[in-house]
């Protein structure tokens, strides 16, 4: 069963779900840039929601975009607050060291999926609880050439 939240939006482009099913919908570019290798640029979606208190939205990449021309989203995922009433802008990133890429208006550049969320109540204390893996982290768990583990 998919759930569903009203978000209340101002938007020339409203973003859509490609597929039934899908978690992100599709923000769509305002204006036309060209990213040369190496190049980021904010980009304008036109779009301006307010999300309902206890739900953030994140803006992501498109896997197309990422793995046929390199184009990801510097921050992603880009929070967006249930506070916040501007544009949702984009930060795009060419990653391809030699191919520039042209963005035109309407292009579907990244995706914004809308979540529940929590705020932490950060409590202070001398000592963390014990767990299995402690305190090991970046690679702590084995690497393998070819496979992580």
């Amino acid at each position: 069963m998919t759930h569903s939240v009203a978000v209340p939006i101002i938007a020339a482009n409203v973003p859509f779900y490609a597929h039934p099913g899908d978690a992100g919908a599709d923000l769509v570019s305002t204006e036309a840039v060209r990213l040369e290798p190496g190049e980021r640029a904010l980009i304008g979606t036109g779009v301006r929601i307010a999300l309902p208190e206890g739900y953030a939205a994140f803006v992501v990449p498109r896997s197309g975009l990422a793995a046929k021309h390199g184009i990801t989203v510097v921050n992603s995922p880009g929070t967006v607050d249930a506070g916040y009433r501007g544009e949702i802008r984009v930060s795009l990133l060419n990653t391809d060291s030699r191919e520039a890429y042209d963005v035109a208006v309407g292009d579907r550049i990244a995706q914004l999926i809308v979540m529940p969320v929590v705020q932490a109540r950060f409590e202070p204390v001398d000592e963390l609880p014990e767990s299995v893996r402690g305190d090991g982290g970046f690679g702590s768990t084995g690497y393998t050439q070819g496979k992580s583990e």
